[in-house]
């Protein structure tokens, strides 16, 4: 029988979509449809939770040089909020796969909404077997999408290969830093997630796919390590949470997330985002 790391499925791919199925309503109306973390410059930074997520989405955008016109594939794009504001704020066309056909619903929803349909598509799709045609975009954005692949070799040569030569690639993921190995596969394994790896174990499989480093950026503090930003966004919406979700259910979104961050304060975990590009010989 074939297995997830033989034919480079996403594991248990019906459980993570269910996850993130179950997560969207809240995801929804706690971060404006945001499914990523947040940036902030500091403690003082007063920018919303919003505010710093979509910053985190700017500075993806920043990161490959989008230009007006360019073709974007956004794999695992959530409720669609990064794409949209791609598009928005840099002209390009995106085309985002997600597993969860409810988060894709939803984000042709914000599509129409935000009155760019001409710019922005969703399509329900398993990242790791892309039916594009070779060198299809410009660009792809992987934000927090790449740790739920068994077979992360397979899933980035099928991201090579639907890059046109010179194309780039910006993936951002929670990466270890003071954890080991065992430490971070228990820690990974609380989200589903199939690992926590070091910039240097992300850089070793880019390469060997194909690609070659542009840049990455560790902003662990700025990110992961911003805990109580996360806190004090959950307490500013409580009343109006628990009036549709209930005391319990904001509670225990506040518990998730002091539990999850807690490692990112004291520097165990950081947040890179890391850009390649495909060569173009």
């Amino acid at each position: 029988m074939e297995s997830a790391a033989t034919t480079g499925q996403a594991p248990q791919a019906d459980g993570i979509a269910e996850m993130f199925d179950a997560s969207s309503d809240m995801s929804d109306a706690f971060n404006d449809g945001q499914v990523h973390l947040a940036y902030w410059y500091d403690e003082d930074d007063d920018a919303s939770l919003v505010e710093a997520s979509q910053e985190l989405t700017r500075k993806v955008g920043d990161s490959l040089r989008l230009r007006k016109g360019q073709r974007v594939l956004d794999i695992g794009c959530g409720l669609g909020t990064p794409a949209i504001q791609l598009a928005a704020e840099y002209g390009v066309h995106v085309t985002g796969v997600n597993i969860s056909t409810r988060q894709v619903a939803e984000a042709h929803s914000r599509a129409r909404a935000a009155g760019l349909t001409d710019q922005v598509v969703f399509q329900v799709g398993d990242y790791t077997a892309l039916d594009f045609p070779d060198g299809s975009f410009d660009a792809v954005v992987a934000m927090e999408a790449l740790v739920y692949v068994r077979d992360l070799g397979h899933a980035l040569r099928g991201l090579h290969r639907v890059l046109r030569p010179g194309g780039r690639l910006t993936l951002t993921e929670p990466t270890r830093e003071g954890l080991g190995v065992v430490g971070a596969a228990e820690f990974a394994a609380t989200f589903r997630a199939e690992w926590l790896l070091s910039v240097a174990e992300w850089l070793d499989p880019l390469r060997e796919a194909g690609f070659e480093l542009a840049e990455y950026l560790q902003c662990g503090p700025r990110v992961f390590g911003m805990g109580p930003k996360y806190g004090q966004a959950v307490e500013a919406r409580r009343e109006e949470l628990a009036a549709r979700f209930g005391t319990a259910a904001v509670d225990e979104l506040r518990s998730t997330m002091e539990y999850y961050l807690a490692p990112g304060t004291d520097g165990r975990i950081g947040y890179a985002v890391i850009t390649v590009r495909k060569p173009r010989t």
